[in-house]
């Protein structure tokens, strides 16, 4: 896994709210977007870019599902992968089932960890 690789997806998509809702309602195609825009730049600018980034096919997957368990579990960074969830999710959750529903369920899904040293700590 190329653990900053997809740290600095989540971290661009989360703070930009036009790239998180297209982010939402259509991940394969703004995944690809990104990928082609975004994620081989080094820096704020076109200037300078890489070509050996890439995503893993579980990865990818993961990021296209959503699948924040599985982004934890290969080392995605666990503070990124909540917040860019939350801004996803949260106003839908707390429509249904009031303040920090979706927040619970993160918790709740990644209990298995409770106690381990989460692997986006783990050199």
């Amino acid at each position: 896994m190329s653990k900053y690789y997809v740290d600095k997806f989540l971290y661009t998509t989360d703070r930009d709210p036009d790239l998180l809702e297209r982010y939402k309602t259509e991940p394969a195609q703004y995944l690809d977007w990104w990928e082609q825009h975004l994620g081989r730049r080094l820096g704020d600018s076109d200037a300078e870019t890489t070509s050996w980034l890439a995503f893993t096919e579980q990865e990818r997957t993961a990021l296209i599902a959503h699948d924040y368990v599985t982004l934890f579990e290969l080392g995605a960074h666990f503070f990124l992968s909540l917040t860019i969830y939350i801004g996803i999710y949260n106003d839908d959750y707390e429509a249904v089932t009031g303040p920090l529903s979706f927040q619970r369920e993160y918790r709740d899904k990644l209990m298995h960890w409770r106690g381990k040293t989460y692997p986006s700590v783990i050199c």
